[in-house]
């Protein structure tokens, strides 16, 4: 971390600072120029609040050079991590395809749609039981009852099971009911469930926020490695621009932006980035294409019907069709769509 002092500091201002950090346990060098002096600090500032230094009214200007978050960077860990969820490893050179409707609704949709995205390919299976919605008149969910019907198909179909979670105190219902917890873009900074979450073992998947930097979403990561919750995917799901022409702007440069700066694996959303079926299929693929560790896609039985997003869920058969064209992509790279 590199301070510059104002050019009117004077020695008792810079001696006061000095004596400050170092009681904080870094070591400090002094630079003095011919119109004012810097300081070099050597230490783990991970967890110091460089903004704190402002407070200083001769400190002119903070540089940090080290990344706030450290547990989630590469520098940290260079090998990939891979995260099993109940058998399915994300990271590495696996890509994975996790399939499903929005929502759960009844025990025959969900039902219907665990057998048909097995048999297209997906290896994990998506809905939600709790719903954040825009409005509070839209379909909030099934709840209890949704998490219940999630436990059944799983143990029917043998497939993995990933949920959104909007609560702490909804921890344990979910601890038996799925095999991975997803945290929602409205709730990536909701420190409290991140802090939760990082005393459990159970796999996460953290959610891009839709105003979030890189930078963000890395520290909510860390929030839950460094509680003891190693098992973190990222998911990018697009962010708030000016366009217009899609729900979101799905950032595609952030999945080789990830991989250079972080060890954690990082999946997409196309369904969420746009809003709409008819951009799902080339989103996924330059997904792939862009080193993606695997997809999380809308399907529905009858887009028409459903009770939420159906305008950006794919019907069976064309995910099926989705998923043999990623795996050729995949194979394209040298990975394994499994």
């Amino acid at each position: 971390m590199i301070i510059k002092f104002r050019e009117d500091a004077n020695r008792q201002d810079i001696d006061f600072l000095r004596e400050h950090l170092l009681t904080l346990g870094f070591e400090v060098h002094e630079t003095i120029g011919d119109t004012y002096t810097i300081f070099s600090i050597i230490g783990d500032t991970t967890r110091f609040d460089a903004n704190s230094l402002y407070a200083f009214k001769f400190v002119e200007t903070v540089v940090r050079i080290q990344e706030p978050y450290k547990k989630v960077s590469r520098k940290y860990k260079p090998t990939d991590t891979i995260v099993d969820v109940a058998g399915v490893k994300i990271g590495g050179n696996n890509v994975v395809i996790i399939g499903g409707p929005c929502a759960v609704e009844t025990r025959e949709q969900m039902d219907l749609i665990a057998s048909l995205i097995k048999t297209a390919g997906a290896r994990i299976l998506r809905a939600g039981a709790y719903k954040p919605r825009t409005s509070p008149y839209s379909f909030q969910g099934l709840e209890q009852k949704g998490l219940l019907l999630l436990s059944e198909v799983r143990k029917k179909y043998h497939l993995p099971v990933v949920s959104e979670i909007l609560s702490a105190a909804d921890i344990p219902l979910f601890l038996d009911s799925v095999d991975m917890i997803q945290v929602g873009a409205r709730n990536m900074q909701n420190y409290a469930l991140l802090k939760e979450l990082g005393k459990i073992k159970l796999p996460i998947l953290l959610k891009r926020g839709l105003s979030n930097t890189i930078e963000e979403w890395l520290m909510s990561a860390e929030y839950i490695v460094s509680g003891g919750n190693e098992n973190v995917v990222l998911c990018e799901r697009g962010i708030r621009t000016f366009e217009s022409s899609t729900r979101s702007t799905l950032d595609i440069s952030a999945i080789p932006v990830i991989k250079k700066i972080s060890h954690l694996p990082i999946i997409v959303d196309p369904s969420h980035a746009s809003g709409s079926w008819e951009y799902v299929a080339s989103l996924s693929q330059a997904a792939i294409a862009a080193g993606a560790d695997g997809l999380l896609i809308e399907v529905h039985p009858e887009p028409e019907k459903a009770l939420s997003d159906g305008q950006q869920s794919l019907k069976p058969d064309r995910f099926a069709d989705l998923v043999i064209r990623c795996r050729s992509i995949a194979e394209a790279i040298d990975r394994t769509l499994i």
